[in-house]
Formats: C-alpha cells, structure tokens, sequence
C-alpha cells in the first residue's frame, strides 16, 4: 500500500507541474525497463537540469498511447540547489526560465504549461478531488483525416447519443466498478463517478466527457466501449447497469483503442482547503 506524503522532507521543496502530452509515442505514463517512458522522460530531464535523480508523483498514471491535456505531478527537489559553473547566473526557482528550460530539452510531444510552487498538504495524486477525461469518436464509418488520427477513435456503425446518455446516467454516484476494470492486484474498484456524458461536437464527432474520483485499469475505456454497444442497437440502455450489477468482469473486448482517450483536467481542493486536510482523511488506495 503506497502511503502519501502530504509534504517534502525537510532540505526540499514541492513543485507542482502541469504538463500536456500526446502519448502516441510512448508505454504509458509509469517508468519500465527498455520502454519509453512518459515519467521516464520528465525525470531524464529534471535530473539533467537540477543535477540529481528526483521521483514524480502524477494524478493520473495514463495508460499506453493515452493522451494529457491536463496533467499534474509534483516533484520534491533539493532546497540548496546552486547554479551550475555553466550557468552561473541561473536561478532555479525562476519557475518561468525552468519551463523554459524543460520545453527545450523535451521531446515536442511533452510541454510543461506551468510550474508553481506547491501549497501546503499538496499531493498530486492523493489530494486530487476527480479525474476529467474526453473520449473522442467518429461513427458512421467516416473516413478521419490524417491529422485528426492521434486523438480520435472510429467506429463503422452510426451512434444514438440518447440511448448513450440514457444508458450512462444510472451509473453516475458510488458504485463498486469491479466488472468494468481490469484486475490490478491490491487496488480498488470502489468509484465515485460524478460525469458520464455524451454529445456530438460541431465537427459531428461523438464525445465522452466523463469524471470521478479516481478511475481503475482501463475503467474508462470499457465504459466507453460498453456505451458504444447500446449506442449502435446491440443492447437496450438498461444493459450497462446490469453489467454493473454482475459479479463477472466485462470482456476485453469492449476496451476501447487508447488513442481517443485524454486527460483534461484534475481537481484539487483550494490552498486553504488543503492546509486543513489531515492525513487520515486519504482512502488507502489512490486513483488511476
């Protein structure tokens, strides 16, 4: 059971970053041997600027070729740091010329929007309140142009966004999600979802927004996949609320490609709120 640690060790400082990512390109969010790596990435090139490894904690370990628009870590660094000899006017608390720094020495599928300074009791992946992804799909079998492939889903069969809706409202609230995650050994499937939505955009695409407390393993693409099932005619709308009623597992088959999948946003309470949170008041298992 990983425990968080609502504050850095005394001699460091917490930053918050929030970052965005196309995750075509790359096994996922978490560290692996001989893969790339989106946290291998970031902390490559933390390590290069501030001269020692450092760990990130992240809001939402994204899957595999799943994409960011709205991604937090925080990351605790030394608070001694001295310039570089080869930089020796460089302040490393100048969070703007830090960005700065890190954009050049990424790849271009990874962009740092902002770093600040972490308030009190902030813990990226403990403190955060909900999730928001969007899921994006085109139906009908119409053809996507080439540079709409990296964040868009197709699916050959038109969809009823009614039926989707009327299929997704009953799930909203806490529910147990076990039959619509795949197992990950010592997590939990007990889940607050507070958006479950469906809409076509202008463009005609069909659009998912969907948030919660925390999401289990590939909880959001089976969803989707499901919803998909009663949009085309397969099943009736109550069908997804029975499912979410059995004691078996969905099948792998309803897990939706990861490329339509982004993270847009995470909530955290306010620098106030947060002064006050004690750590009792975290639930053993963080959210994915």
């Amino acid at each position: 059971m990983i425990e968080p640690a609502l504050n850095p060790e005394s001699g460091f400082r917490r930053l918050r970053i929030d970052l965005a990512y196309d995750g075509t390109n790359y096994a996922g969010w978490a560290k692996q041997p001989d893969q790339r790596t989106l946290q291998g990435a970031l902390e490559d090139v933390l390590a290069r600027i501030i001269r020692t490894s450092v760990s990130t904690v992240v809001a939402g370990r994204t899957d595999a070729g799943v994409h960011a628009t709205g991604q937090v870590l925080h990351v605790d660094i030394p608070e001694g740091l001295e310039a570089s000899r080869y930089r020796p006017d460089e302040d490393i608390w100048d969070f703007a010329h830090l960005k700065y720094r890190l954009n050049q020495m990424l790849e271009e599928d990874i962009r740092i929007n902002q770093i600040s300074a972490a308030p009190l009791n902030f813990d990226a992946r403990f403190t955060a309140s909900a999730r928001h992804y969007r899921y994006k799909l085109l139906d009908g079998n119409r053809d996507l142009a080439p540079l709409q492939r990296f964040d868009v889903a197709t699916w050959f069969r038109p969809l009823d966004i009614e039926l989707m809706n009327a299929a997704s409202a009953p799930l909203l609230g806490k529910h147990d999600f076990f039959t619509f995650c795949r197992f990950r050994e010592g997590g939990t499937t007990l889940r607050t979802l507070l958006e479950f939505q469906w809409s076509r955009d202008p463009n005609g695409f069909v659009i998912c927004d969907i948030a919660a407390d925390g999401f289990g393993w590939n909880m959001v693409r089976n969803l989707v996949g499901a919803a998909v099932c009663v949009g085309e005619g397969r099943f009736a709308p109550e069908w997804m609320l029975e499912i979410l009623n059995q004691t078996a597992r969905v099948s792998d088959s309803y897990v939706f490609p990861a490329r339509g999948l982004t993270l847009v946003q995470v909530d955290y309470p306010d620098a106030a709120a947060l002064a006050e949170i004690a750590l009792t008041e975290f639930t053993p298992e963080p959210s994915f």
